[in-house]
């Protein structure tokens, strides 16, 4: 594949003024096959070809761009996110094994959203708007929630809506009403303001703490989970002895040699090795294709 067509840098991003043309600009980018995606990461991976590096990351500027429109609602510059998330997909194009079977798109996506979403979660506030993994995924998904309820008012939710949002993302009603209001206000207030109507507690209670981030946590259980669901759903379209086969080799903690699982099923050790490769092609192609249902490689 020939590099000559590939733009040494990606383009840059100015302010607002400039991303129409930044879209513009990368959608002259050329989108892989997954044949050139497969060795242009294994020539990452294996020579550290920066120019490999570059076209991966280069074909998947339109994905940041994508995913960051989705977050345009917190009230930050479209072009701050796709800066941010252009930093993740660096990170995911470094981590991205081409051996597992997922597309780059479906790995990277992680990434991306994890780097945006510590970006805001810095932007709006020092406050504490939540280190544990269920607050956030309610700041994350408050405002969706809300539109399904149709509770467009910027007021207190009402108590069954808020029954509702506390049930289903796992945190307290008390912490739906706070988050509620603090993100009603539209961005950071004295933190001083009282959290309650009561007037008891105030928003330099829920200062940050000295804990990590848990943004690349959640990335990382969410793709974990994503993976396993799929996982399982595609090795049911194997047989029996390819199921077992392929569980032995590639997924036990203690693989077992071909020589022992020959003797198991009494062939060869070349006829347990075509065996294996052809269920690991299968196990792929399924994989490939549930991602592609669950709209997890998302259309450019």
């Amino acid at each position: 594949m020939s590099d000559k067509n590939v733009p040494a840098t990606i383009p840059a991003l100015g302010g607002d003024a400039s991303l129409n043309q930044y879209m513009a600009e990368i959608k002259k980018f050329p989108l892989l096959t997954p044949e050139q995606e497969y060795m242009l990461s294994k020539r990452y991976q294996e020579h550290e070809d920066s120019k490999a590096a570059e076209q991966l990351v280069t074909s998947h500027l339109r994905l940041v761009a994508k995913i960051a429109m989705k977050y345009r609602g917190y009230g930050l510059p479209v072009t701050e996110l796709i800066s941010e998330g252009n930093i993740g997909l660096m990170q995911g194009v470094k981590k991205f094994d081409p051996e597992r079977g997922f597309r780059l798109a479906t790995y990277a996506m992680w990434w991306i959203r994890a780097s945006m979403q510590e970006f805001i979660l810095r932007s709006w506030s020092l406050v504490k708007i939540g280190t544990t993994a269920a607050q956030k995924k309610l700041f994350f998904n408050l405002r969706r929630m809300k539109n399904n309820l149709e509770a467009f008012e910027d007021g207190d939710l009402k108590p069954d809506d808020v029954a509702k949002i506390s049930h289903d993302l796992g945190v307290t009603e008390t912490e739906v009403v706070s988050m509620n209001r603090r993100m009603s206000k539209g961005g950071d207030t004295s933190l001083n303001v009282p959290m309650n109507e009561d007037g008891e507690g105030q928003w330099q209670d829920w200062l940050v703490d000295d804990e990590p981030l848990q943004d690349k946590a959640v990335a990382d259980a969410q793709e974990s989970d994503i993976r396993h669901d799929m996982l399982t759903e595609a090795m049911d379209g194997l047989n029996d002895r390819e199921k077992h086969i392929l569980a032995e080799r590639r997924l036990s903690d203690d693989p077992k040699t071909l020589e022992e699982l020959s003797q198991v099923y009494e062939v060869s050790r070349e006829r347990i090795r075509q065996i294996e490769v052809r269920a690991f092609e299968k196990l792929q192609k399924a994989m490939l294709r549930l991602a592609g249902e669950r709209k997890l490689i998302p259309a450019m």
